[in-house]
């Protein structure tokens, strides 16, 4: 892995007729970007030479290669990966370009697998038209668990912006009637365990606050409107209390965020999507970030869609984009630091005192602990 400052970041192309050349474009021509990253964007360089000329965007001098393993300059990079005939219509889904995306996303993801990336980015997707006998799942985050998971890794959505603001959910891009069965205590509990763990080692907050959002509208008001905050959430809280984990809640969702409570917390944990991500829109809509948690590797994405009523109209704001490069890189910076600050704990050197010649003695020998002063 190379150092981070200069990382290989990842990003794919996405659905071709929506805003995802637009985006990635207006990121890339900020110059901080090539000061921090190599990037690689998986796509056309045809395509978004269209999108430039449509568009009047960045000029961005991608240099062609077949894989981001020949990214080994300070420069611009382009794997093309779509058909070279490929109709681009900004603003209409199609089949054909649900396939470009999934293209793009299958080699991306090949290459984050192969240890030629550090990280991955992903422009917005449409969730129907990439459908094939390869992709059958609800979103990138379903999709990253299976191709980059490991056994017992569990993925969580995180929504997070530079505002401070980190969403996370208990249940994700399912239908609300399923959601609502699924909020039980355990799956709660591993939840709460999970988002503790990213908010400390991803984000590097030491002693994270986590709030806890209710399912029923004022907490269920004791069971007046429902018993799963009594039955299934408390519980969950509480164990998680016992164990260290600085939770608390149930909080109703509109309570929370209305008052500004919501500051006074390092993370949000919603039970499903739209409780959580709605106010996190409304708040961070242009800068927020989709960060897939849980996995060995690192993916985010801007957390609007592929905005086809705008495709194609140079009307699209780059703003979520750019924080999502950044983002992957602050979350990489972040996960070596805290690795490598608890690699072998117990590792330290003591040198003892009135020798001329000091002795080093390691405290992961076993031998050495006796003679180790006990104040």
């Amino acid at each position: 892995m190379s150092d981070y400052r200069r990382l290989k970041v990842g990003i794919t192309q996405g659905d071709i007729n929506g805003i995802g050349y637009e985006v990635i474009a207006g990121a890339l021509e900020d110059d901080r970007i090539l000061e921090l990253c190599t990037p690689v964007v998986y796509g056309s360089a045809k395509i978004a030479a269209y999108y430039r000329k449509i568009t009047d965007s960045a000029n961005i001098p991608y240099v062609q290669i077949q894989g981001a393993a020949e990214a080994t300059g300070q420069q611009y990079y382009i794997v093309n990966v779509a058909d070279e005939e490929l109709r681009v219509e900004p603003g209409v889904p199609s089949k054909a370009a649900g396939e470009a995306a999934w293209k793009a996303l299958e080699k991306a993801v090949a290459d984050l697998k192969a240890g030629e990336l550090d990280v991955l980015v992903t422009a917005p997707i449409d969730k129907h038209s990439i459908q094939n006998e390869s992709f059958s799942f609800p979103g990138h985050t379903e999709y990253l668990q299976t191709s980059l998971g490991e056994p017992g890794d569990r993925a969580m959505m995180i929504m997070c912006s530079p505002l401070g603001l980190r969403v996370a959910l208990v249940t994700g891009h399912i239908a609300l009637e399923k959601a609502v069965e699924m909020v039980q205590t355990q799956l709660v509990k591993e939840k709460i365990h999970d988002f503790d763990i990213s908010l400390k080692r991803d984000f590097g907050i030491d002693r994270p606050r986590i709030a806890v959002l209710s399912l029923n509208p004022h907490a269920g008001e004791e069971g007046l409107m429902g018993d799963e905050e009594t039955s299934q959430i408390i519980p969950a809280i509480e164990e998680c209390f016992a164990e260290g984990i600085q939770c608390f809640g149930p909080y109703p969702s509109d309570g929370l965020f209305g008052s500004g409570a919501f500051t006074r917390f390092d993370g949000i944990l919603a039970m499903y999507h739209d409780q959580g991500l709605t106010p996190f829109k409304t708040i961070a809509m242009d800068s927020g970030v989709n960060f897939t948690a849980g996995l060995p590797f690192i993916r985010t994405s801007p957390d609007h869609g592929t905005a086809y009523d705008i495709a194609g109209k140079g009307e699209a704001s780059a703003e979520s984009m750019r924080q999502a490069i950044y983002t992957a890189i602050d979350i990489s910076r972040n996960r070596r630091n805290f690795d490598k600050a608890r690699k072998n704990p117990l590792r330290k050197q003591y040198f003892e005192k009135n020798k001329s010649d000091n002795v080093v003695l390691d405290l992961n020998k076993t031998e050495d602990h006796h003679d180790l002063p006990m104040n």
